[in-house]
């Protein structure tokens, strides 16, 4: 489509110029002309009437959300008129790019930038406990694959020519395991993961994280952390310092990270949840009897934005009071949900709707202007970055309109990315075998440690027994390979979750097999799973781990797939002991195995598929690591 922009377009020309071609313009002077004009309303008008085009928007990223509204149009019909209010002030996805040890190369932030400029998202976060460089710190994401100075310039002024804000997203306070491992910052660790408050060296540091954070961005906003303070004080600060109130070492230490952030000229924001905790007597950010009295929050610094975050509940009452809550701190939050990426190769859309749909629909009543979509990488971020493009619409067509209208969200995915609404759903199929309601908002993640359990081991097999997972996840794997020929440019996310779905197909009920098959004595039952079965699941996981370690130098640069290379590892080695020991049995040349003859107990007490958090706990109930 041929079309020539004329009137206020200079401050979008050199974003226009980025995103033309998957809009799917030819910009040329002999095109429809199309006559721009930026006004202060508070909304995009798209139009067409008596063969003249016209766009008027305020903010630069409204421009390129009206690009694709006129397009999509155009493609239906000749004349038109389309109003779109924007709901927010800020809507755009956290990445996190430390936890799991996957840094986004700054290529791949670029294409996820242009469609979230289609879309009509205006920020961006990267999650980076010490994925950036420090100068004065050597140690400070050392082989963690940190951003250097330049590479993070590069990405701002990207997102900058698309209308886009790139907002710093660090710790000042704890989630810094992966900072404090190392000996040259002892004597600041308060615990493992946490700084000591009220160090001199603390705040020496603290500035230089801060500093080297902000300087390669135009923002003068920055997001400082302080969430998950699990044993704020209670470490060398309590040595040192006697028993003291969570509230006063949270608002001590607040204060003097306050005087650097001042100091620097920025404009900060923080994770609310410590103050939660702190009044809780069960230490939970969403207890109702957490109470922070009036003096507490006195001493609360009040230039400063609280980040709810939130992404746990589907009713929309609980949203109202937290917001409310939030609200007696003097200001209102900023709101963060969650695309629900962050639990094995499955992204669960059941949560993430739910949970989205209700947040977002109170945000909108109760006055919050500024909403972040996080994507967390937790233990190894497994899950494609890309998988989560149908969550970035989501909260993109939420931002645009006072009642979601999901069959406008089904459209606009299609155009903005060329990829199914219902084939990105279907991912969550993954985690929702026989055992698991529809929607799986339990969050379960069953798909993950039939994945990386030990065949020999079974520490899920009691769990699984007598359940039909070999028919569920042939029947997926089937979709999967579909779906990869239909989603565009996207057909990747679906490959690797069809080899995924061909190892469950057969990994997913073998350690019972097995067991039965040795305890019933049935030798040639057992020579059939070690000639053919495991050999089999083996290939396929061989298949699984090669498009998955492409994948992963495609979006990420190569540090952290070390963390998945001792998973596959991990798996294929067990496999190849589990062919040796079954087979050894068989012919007689081992005489017992043990390790079947235990019995099968059900996961944490817990019956049917359950949920497990951490990788550590699915191969062995031995500790992989202190």
């Amino acid at each position: 489509m041929k079309l020539h922009f004329v009137g206020d377009v200079q401050d979008v020309k050199e974003g226009f110029a980025e995103i033309a071609a998957e809009a799917g313009i030819e910009l040329s002077p002999e095109g429809r002309v199309v006559e721009v004009v930026r006004h202060d309303d508070n909304r995009i008008v798209v139009e067409a009437a008596g063969g003249s085009l016209r766009i008027a928007y305020r903010k630069k990223i409204h421009f390129f959300r009206a690009i694709g509204l006129l397009v999509e149009a155009l493609r239906e019909r000749d004349a038109f008129r389309i109003e779109e209010e924007p709901q927010f002030d800020m809507n755009g996805p956290m990445f996190d790019v430390s936890q799991g040890g996957a840094v986004i190369r700054v290529e791949a932030i670029k294409a996820f930038l242009r469609k979230m400029a289609l879309m009509g998202l205006d920020m961006i976060m990267l999650y980076a406990e010490d994925s950036f460089d420090v100068a004065e710190q050597p140690y400070f994401g050392y082989m963690r694959g940190r951003y250097s100075q330049a590479e993070i310039k590069e990405m701002d002024d990207y997102a900058y020519k698309l209308g886009i804000e790139m907002i710093p997203c660090i710790q000042t306070l704890s989630h810094l395991a992966d900072v404090l491992k190392w000996n040259v910052f002892a004597d600041i660790r308060d615990d493992h993961e946490t700084l000591l408050v009220g160090h001199d060296r603390t705040y020496e540091f603290v500035e230089q994280m801060i500093a080297a954070a902000s300087a390669p961005v135009r923002t003068k906003r920055i997001h400082i952390g302080m969430d998950e303070a699990w044993r704020l004080g209670l470490g060398d600060y309590l040595v040192r310092n006697g028993l003291r109130s969570k509230f006063d070492i949270m608002n001590d230490h607040l204060k003097r990270v306050m005087e650097i952030v001042e100091r620097l000229g920025l404009e900060p924001m923080m994770w609310s949840d410590m103050y939660f905790r702190a009044g809780s007597p069960k230490g939970d950010y969403y207890d109702h009897e957490s109470v922070i009295s009036d003096e507490v929050i006195a001493g609360m610094p009040k230039n400063i934005q609280y980040v709810y975050w939130d992404y746990y509940h589907y009713d929309e009452a609980f949203y109202t009071e937290w917001v409310r809550r939030h609200k007696r701190f003097g200001s209102t939050p900023i709101f963060a949900g969650g695309i629900w990426n962050w639990k094995g190769f499955v992204l669960n859309y059941g949560a993430t709707l739910d949970s989205t749909n209700a947040a977002l629909n109170v945000c909108k009543r109760e006055g919050v202007r500024e909403v972040i979509a996080t994507l967390w990488g937790d233990d190894g971020t497994e899950c494609d970055w890309f998988s989560a493009l149908l969550g970035l619409q989501l909260f993109a067509e939420h931002g645009y309109a006072a009642e979601l209208d999901e069959d406008k969200l089904r459209r606009r995915f299609h155009y903005c990315t060329g990829a199914q609404m219902d084939d990105f759903m279907a991912i969550k199929n993954i985690d929702e075998p026989p055992g698991i309601k529809p929607g799986n908002l339990e969050t379960y993640n069953p798909s993950r440690y039939m994945l990386w359990q030990n065949v020999m081991m079974g520490m899920f097999d009691a769990n699984l027994r007598g359940l039909e997972m070999a028919g569920h996840y042939a029947g997926l794997q089937q979709e999967m390979a579909l779906y990869a020929t239909r989603n565009g440019e996207y057909g990747f996310v679906f490959e690797v979750l069809e080899r995924l779905c061909g190892v469950l197909a057969l990994k997913a009920d073998v350690g019972i097999r097995i067991t039965d098959a040795y305890l019933a004595g049935e030798r040639a039952a057992l020579a059939q799973l070690a000639q053919e079965t495991l050999p089999e699941i083996r290939a396929r996981v061989v298949k699984l781990r090669a498009y998955h370690i492409e994948r992963w130098h495609i979006v990420n640069k190569p540090f952290g797939w070390d963390i998945i290379d001792l998973r596959y590892g991990g798996l294929l080695a067990s496999l190849d002991t589990a062919i040796d020991r079954i087979s050894g049995y068989v012919e007689g040349r081992v005489e017992r195995l043990e390790e079947l003859e235990e019995q099968r107990l059900p996961f944490q007490s817990q019956q049917g598929l359950v949920d497990c958090y951490l990788y550590k706990h699915m191969p062995t109930p031995s500790r992989i690591s202190q």
